[in-house]
């Protein structure tokens, strides 16, 4: 274990005291910040590689505010490791390139039991041993990555490329909560260490974060594999993290001590035991995963065993991996230019079917997005019967080179999310037709466009009919407005009664009872309980609100962020680009998209129409605020080390006089009262330009005025 048995309870003691402890003093706060910084790693640990959290998340955001507030108001203890810096804002540069100090080879592999059993009487007729132990671990869909630890700290992340050269993904790789930045290699006379594995993402995760893709009218991705290996190779380093990428650490190439003498094979000598070493040191391997045999009959029954239950694993795997576990027998057994001669990988079965494209139709998403959706001949796979297939985007038609009357083979990404991953070119007959992408709309005949920066054609037109179906349902849903009553068919119902037209148009449902009361099927009951539904969605929260807007890029953490930041929805009207891209998670695009909805007339008017009819466009919680204090309404945010009063003495004279203490610097602040060593605050607030710097002295006059 990273950390002993022994001592959870010791942490968990350390957390309360952490937590407790007033660090708005410079000495209380250097005296705690590695105390606090420790605890985080020990929980970052269970909860990323252990999967045993031991807090919730509210004490963890509460641990981790904590830390990076310290570091802000005292910048002197500032440290480039700490826990806070896994993630940065900003864009990466152009990745390098960078040698591996060991080539990454391929595995060789096989669907078939017999060229194991091969495989082990090879390795007995060249080794000339008897006795052999393997070590067998699954083999995980993922992308290869090799991160380089140095003096115990980690140097280098790069990506598999073509096993001899990588590229640098150092800062990504910095985002992986299950890789630690420091590690005591030293206490094994290891100085240098390149280790190999994977990154990789839940399949739960990747369901969700391909559901909310879709709701945002982006294509899906195709399977875990790609997410996991292209999100490396994002720059912003925001959206990395956001994806909630893994990785699993699973082979040792390359250590050697600080006088440069190679210890693999001499003091490192198994792979058991290099797995066991690197999961005390805090690193996600494969332990429970894996077992070290002695015979190919155990091998095979290990191998079978897992092939069983491969699809209630919490990833995706599509074999498992058969290593010589002897190093120094390693050796001698060497590599040919392609593979090593020590391994072998076993794969299973693909989740595939094979079955014809027959037709193709087009829809277009709330956000106008054209997608190409294949009709298919129904076919079996995976546990459920497929009819229909999302083909994404024009660029994936023309990358497969998919045609209409096709042969396809199918599988489903993450046990979901079906696919089309390839074409039978062989069976073709010449009867196959080409598929033409429209160029106008197919539910309004407005052109299309395709931004440069985007594989997708969208429809701009905001008054498209299929747009606004699809924003009502969105609008309506349980993850937004939440009103009962109105699902899918009685929104489309209503749209072709001419009764829906647009957003604001759900709210005068209740002058149209009479015509409703008519509807074949739609009784008195349905009726009164889509009516309450609707009245009941007015009191939703403001975070609800801008995600059922259907901004785009914005789903329901980037609207949480959003909705923390403000009072009310008004003052995103005159909030810059430059001002949202300072927001915590908030990336450039995203920024951009936010800004051009809020600055367009016809959303503006559709936000004003709601207000109009009684829907919550502010924090109730803002509105509670004392009307008698001289600081009432207003947002004060303090920095550096205060020299009139303490950091506790400042929040409550804020308080008892109406106003409110915000915990980060963002566009809501009102005030930023500097004491001495402000640090970053100051420059930051002088960028929103809607923050006012004030002295400690001007605060207090503020009060007493």
């Amino acid at each position: 274990m990273f950390y002993a048995t022994e001592d959870i309870n010791s942490f968990l003691q350390r957390t309360k005291k952490v937590l407790a402890a007033d660090a708005n003093d410079f000495a209380v706060a250097s005296n705690i910040i590695e105390y606090l910084r420790e605890v985080i790693r020990f929980h970052d640990y269970q909860y990323y590689v252990a999967s045993a959290p031991l807090i919730d998340d509210y004490e963890y955001d509460l641990l981790y505010k904590k830390l990076k507030k310290i570091e802000e108001d005292f910048p002197q203890l500032d440290d480039e490791f700490s826990p806070t810096k896994r993630v940065g804002k900003g864009l990466a540069k152009d990745f390098e390139q960078v040698a591996h100090i060991v080539p990454m080879l391929s595995l060789d592999n096989s669907y078939n039991e017999e060229d194991v059993v091969d495989f082990d009487r090879r390795i007995r007729e060249l080794s000339e041993a008897e006795n052999i132990l393997y070590n067998v671990e699954p083999k995980f869909d993922g992308g290869g990555i090799s991160i380089v630890f140095e003096d115990d700290k980690l140097m280098r992340g790069v990506t598999r490329g073509d096993g001899v050269v990588g590229e640098d993904i150092t800062t990504n790789i910095k985002t992986i909560r299950s890789i630690p930045w420091q590690a005591a290699f030293s206490k094994y006379g290891i100085k240098t260490i390149e280790i190999r594995g994977e990154s990789l993402i839940k399949k739960s995760v990747f369901n969700d974060y391909n559901l909310k893709r879709i709701e945002q009218g982006l294509a899906p991705f195709a399977n875990p594999r790609n997410v996991a290996s292209g999100s490396l190779r994002v720059k912003d380093t925001m959206e990395v993290a956001a994806r909630n990428i893994e990785a699993m650490l699973y082979h040792i190439s390359y250590a050697v001590d600080a006088d440069g003498n190679d210890l693999l094979g001499t003091k490192l000598t198994s792979r058991h035991e290099n797995l066991k070493m690197l999961h005390s040191l805090g690193f996600q391997v494969p332990w429970e995963e894996h077992k070290r045999v002695g015979t190919i009959a155990e091998v095979m029954d290990f191998i079978h065993s897992w092939g069983e239950r491969r699809d209630d694993y919490k990833y995706e795997l599509d074999g498992m991996v058969l290593k010589v576990d002897d190093i120094k027998l390693e050796e001698k057994l060497g590599a040919t230019n392609h593979h090593p001669r020590w391994a072998i990988a076993y794969k299973y079965s693909p989740k595939q079917a094979k079955t014809i494209l027959e037709e193709v139709i087009f829809q277009v998403g709330r956000v106008g997005t054209i997608t190409p959706v294949a009709k298919l001949k129904p076919v079996f796979v995976a546990g459920v019967t497929v009819s229909s297939i999302s083909m994404f985007n024009e660029d994936f038609i023309k990358e497969k080179d998919i045609r209409i009357g096709d042969e396809v083979m199918i599988e489903r990404a993450g046990e979901v999310i079906p696919y089309i991953a390839s074409v039978v070119t062989i069976s073709r007959d010449g009867s196959e037709k080409e598929i033409e992408f429209p160029t106008h709309c197919p539910s309004c005949n407005s052109t299309l466009v395709k931004p440069e920066d985007e594989a997708a054609w969208r429809c701009l037109n905001p008054v498209c009919p299929a747009q606004q179906i699809e924003k009502l349902i969105h609008f309506a849903s349980r993850d937004t407005m939440e009103i009962t009553g109105l699902g899918d068919a009685i929104v489309t119902r209503l749209m072709q009664e001419g009764l829906l037209k647009t957003i604001p148009d759900i709210y005068h449902l209740k002058e149209h009872k009479e015509t409703l009361e008519q509807w074949d099927g739609f009784g008195q009951k349905s009726i009164e309980k889509l009516l309450i539904g609707i009245e009941e969605s007015k009191t939703r929260p403001l975070t609800k609100l801008i995600f059922a807007l259907g901004i785009r890029h914005v789903g329901e953490g980037t609207a949480r962020i959003i909705a923390d930041a403000i009072h009310n929805l008004d003052e995103l009207r005159d909030w810059t680009i430059e001002q949202l891209i300072l927001l915590e998670g908030i990336g450039p695009k995203v920024a951009a998209s936010v800004f051009e909805y809020f600055h367009n007339p016809a959303t503006l008017a559709i936000i004003d129409e709601l207000k109009a009819m009684g829907v919550l466009t502010v924090h109730p919680i803002k509105i509670q605020t004392n009307a008698d204090g001289k600081l009432a309404g207003l947002n004060l945010l303090f920095t550096g080390t205060l020299t009139k009063f303490t950091r506790n003495e400042a929040k409550k004279l804020c308080e008892a006089a109406g106003g409110t203490v915000a915990g980060s610097l963002s566009g809501k602040v009102n005030y930023l009262v500097v004491g001495d060593n402000p640090g970053s605050k100051v420059d930051n607030a002088k960028k929103l330009g809607t923050v006012q710097v004030i002295s400690e002295d001007d605060f207090l006059a503020m009060l007493n005025s």
